[in-house]
């Protein structure tokens, strides 16, 4: 996953921060799980703290459904970006702490997103913004 810095509320870094530390307190995990939660927090890090109706409209952020497309496959799916309790795949609402999850948060429409997986390597571009609450107005989701 390369670094780069993210847009995000004080609300939503608030409840990251509080995910992560409940989900580092639960004994074991695996070492995906760890370096998920490691994973997110570099990224909540290096995220710049904006009020929510200065977050740009084409940014990944929690709650946003979003259009990606495989790289390698041309494949296009979609996806809510979740917290955990609220993640349901078949729903297509994914994780925050699935590496996923984790890698889109914060990436702009037209990035594309890289992460490890255990068959190598998976390219995901940021096709479409479908809904994001900020730009919305929902600020409190």
């Amino acid at each position: 996953m390369k670094h780069r810095g993210i847009f995000i509320t004080q609300f939503d870094k608030d409840r990251l921060s509080g995910l992560i530390g409940v989900a580092k307190a639960h004994r074991g995990r695996s070492k995906q799980d760890l370096q998920s939660l490691r994973d997110l927090e570099g990224e909540l890090a290096r995220a710049m703290i904006v009020p929510p109706q200065d977050v740009p409209a084409d940014v990944v952020t929690m709650n946003s459904q979003v259009l990606l497309r495989d790289e390698d496959t041309s494949e296009e799916m979609t996806y809510t970006l979740v917290f955990p309790a609220d993640a349901d795949i078949d729903a297509g609402k994914i994780s925050v702490l699935a590496p996923v999850g984790t890698a889109i948060l914060g990436y702009r429409v037209g990035d594309v997103v890289e992460w490890q997986v255990p068959a190598g390597r998976r390219r995901l571009s940021v096709r479409k913004i479908l809904y994001q609450p900020e730009a919305a107005g929902d600020f409190d989701l």
